[in-house]
């Protein structure tokens, strides 16, 4: 096991930057996930980690060791991709102890790696089975199995759950953290998926356009985001924002509403604001931001309804089971200390 520091990482095809100035430390035996929508650059900085790229400025560190100019066999990590990449023509054992015969290590060494990869992953009645003859979670598994028989200090993990359907998604989100628990090494994982970020990571790096936005605990970026795309990128529903403009100690929006701002709001006068409100933190109420409803969708465990209000699209999420149709008119509302405020020219939170 080893920690992984980055510094100043910077990274170009051509004329485009996709990295920009990237530092980062993560602990040995952490689970950090790298989120953020298509081309902000997550998936370049795990292949420059793993060596498949070359940066273009700063260092990359594993362990005590600087690995800019070391190639990926000798980095001593192993990679999990969306692709399986397993060869067709092999059953699972042959697959899974692959890369330790071609290092020509002891037959015997191979045989007992796999026996205990195979046995952490559920595979053993699996193992004479070709690719074909599996499911995408069994092949995932293989393909993780083949990882962890490497011993590496570091997996590095790229959206390997995006191939599976939503149910065999959640199921191996909790396989892939349960086996992080247990092997307890350094772990980079990659995806665009939030929900994937907020339930696996002890720390989730969010990224957009080649910088990092904000690092934290998955909750310490839900309850207190740095900016706006943060706020808006964690969290399913995403956060409702309205433009507001100050007026003492309440926010004025588009329609005229007032809602009180929480006390660490640290705004002026007249400044021009965006006010961030999560949908279970919403409120129906006799008196507030007059609002239409759009849509209804019961959930379940809880509703969630679409509404037109302060000239926004918006979402409240109910635990109660209101009845409500279309074209209902309704008045809501939020408790200050719910209520997150960015500044709008820079998108930073000022509170």
């Amino acid at each position: 096991m080893a920690s992984v520091s980055l510094r100043s990482v910077h990274k170009k095809f051509g004329p485009i930057t996709v990295l920009q100035s990237i530092d980062l430390d993560i602990e040995d035996g952490e689970f950090v996930v790298l989120v953020g929508p298509s081309g902000c650059g997550k998936s370049t900085l795990l292949r420059s980690i793993a060596g498949l790229e070359t940066i273009n400025g700063g260092e990359i560190h594993i362990g005590e060791r600087q690995v800019n100019h070391v190639a990926p066999k000798d980095r001593d990590i192993a990679m999990v991709f969306q692709s399986y990449a397993l060869y067709p023509h092999m059953d699972v054992r042959r697959n899974m102890g692959f890369s330790l015969n071609l290092r020509k290590s002891p037959t015997r060494m191979v045989v007992e790696r796999v026996s205990a990869a195979s046995t952490k992953l559920g595979l053993n009645s699996l193992l004479d089975r070709l690719p074909k003859q599996l499911s995408g979670g069994q092949r995932q598994r293989v393909a993780m199995g083949r990882a962890i028989v490497r011993n590496p200090q570091v997996f590095l993990f790229d959206e390997p759950l995006s191939n599976l359907d939503a149910k065999l998604r959640a199921t191996m989100r909790t396989e892939i953290k349960a086996l992080h628990q247990s092997l307890k090494t350094t772990a980079i994982y990659v995806t665009h998926d939030q929900v994937e970020a907020m339930t696996m990571a002890n720390r989730i790096v969010v990224m957009s356009d080649g910088v990092i936005q904000q690092v934290g605990a998955p909750l310490e970026l839900y309850d207190r985001p740095a900016n706006i795309f943060v706020a808006g990128f964690i969290g399913s529903p995403t956060m409702n924002f309205f433009d507001a403009v100050i007026d003492g100690k309440q926010a004025g929006l588009a329609d005229g509403s007032l809602l009180a701002l929480p006390a660490s709001a640290a705004v002026t006068e007249g400044q021009k604001v965006v006010i961030g409100i999560r949908p279970e933190h919403l409120h129906f109420t006799d008196t507030g931001i007059p609002g239409t409803v759009v849509v209804v969708e019961p959930l379940g465990m809880s509703t969630q309804v679409t509404l037109d209000a302060a000239r926004e699209r918006v979402t409240l999420l109910a635990l109660e089971r209101p009845v409500l149709a279309p074209g209902d008119r309704k008045h809501l509302t939020a408790r200050p200390q719910d209520i997150h405020v960015f500044d709008r020219a820079s998108g930073l939170r000022v509170n």
